[in-house]
């Protein structure tokens, strides 16, 4: 008889020593199935640029864990996020990353969702 496979265990918080450097945010899909993904974002002093927009085929579902953060939405609004906020963004709203604290790094994990949901 086959011997089952060890379970195991992984840590939201744990990241690669290099992730938080550079100016991109380390990005990592942790599930994908169905037309659903789920990711964690590490991202430690980070913007859109300027003239960038998400303008994204899917909705998203954003939970901050750590750090605060600050979103821009197309027409001005603003949101600031602190821990254990989290925010809807609906399929085709534009929005950018205004601005993330450096330290501590902001730690999100988002899941993507099909349009229709």
């Amino acid at each position: 008889m086959g011997q089952k496979p060890q379970k195991n265990c992984k840590n939201l918080f744990s990241f690669p020593e290099d992730a938080a450097k550079g100016p991109e945010e380390f990005l990592e899909t942790l599930l994908q199935s169905k037309g659903v993904r789920v990711e964690r974002i590490l991202s430690a002093g980070h913007a859109s640029a300027e003239d960038f927009w998400y303008d994204q085929e899917e909705s998203e579902w954003v939970l901050l864990l750590q750090g605060s953060a600050e979103l821009e939405f197309e027409g001005g609004e603003r949101l600031s996020l602190c821990p254990g906020d989290w925010t809807w963004l609906p399929a085709h709203e534009k929005h950018r990353v205004a601005r993330t604290s450096k330290s501590p790094p902001c730690v999100w994990l988002t899941i993507f969702l099909p349009s229709d949901t």
